[in-house]
């Protein structure tokens, strides 16, 4: 998904999805092939900067669907060298966001992530590769900010087994 930034000279800022812009210009331009009615010959688009909008953290990175896994495998000096290009600051490209999957045992797109919690009573946050690259991200940057989204839940939650 990407994301427009507009800054005012009071620094505000305001986001929007391009993809929605997008959207509205592909609704607009169809409903003059429709014959739904002439298209206006101007649109005026205002911003208010003593609006806030919402907070932009960075550009980032999401590692989902086993997108990351074989990060996790490569020899050193090698996977230090790819994390110091994708978190270091200053340097390569300096993402401020590591979103991660959240494994949940399950096949969720096109690999599976170990659940932190195979059961209710078992909690091991060292498994598989996704805690891995939030740590080695913020080794490298204390300032990442970081994300978890789950894609699966394990078998156990609300009570139901497999």
């Amino acid at each position: 998904m990407l994301h427009f930034l507009f800054w005012t000279p009071k620094l505000h800022y305001f986001s929007g999805n391009i993809a929605m812009i997008f959207a509205v210009a592909a609704a607009i331009s169809l409903a003059g092939v429709a014959g739904l009615g002439p298209l206006p010959a101007v649109t005026n688009i205002s911003i208010d900067s003593r609006m806030t909008g919402l907070r932009f953290d960075g550009n980032g990175g999401l590692s989902a669907g086993a997108s990351s896994r074989l990060l996790y495998d490569y020899e050193e000096p090698t996977r230090s060298d790819i994390l110091d290009f994708l978190f270091k600051p200053k340097f390569g490209a300096n993402l401020h966001v590591c979103k991660v999957e959240i494994g949940g045992d399950t096949q969720s797109t096109d690999g599976t992530e170990a659940s932190h919690m195979h059961t209710r009573e078992d909690l091991n946050c060292t498994r598989g590769y996704e805690f891995f690259l939030m740590k080695e991200a913020k080794s490298r940057n204390p300032n990442v900010v970081t994300y978890g989204l789950p894609w699966g839940e394990p078998g156990w939650i609300n009570n139901q087994t497999g």
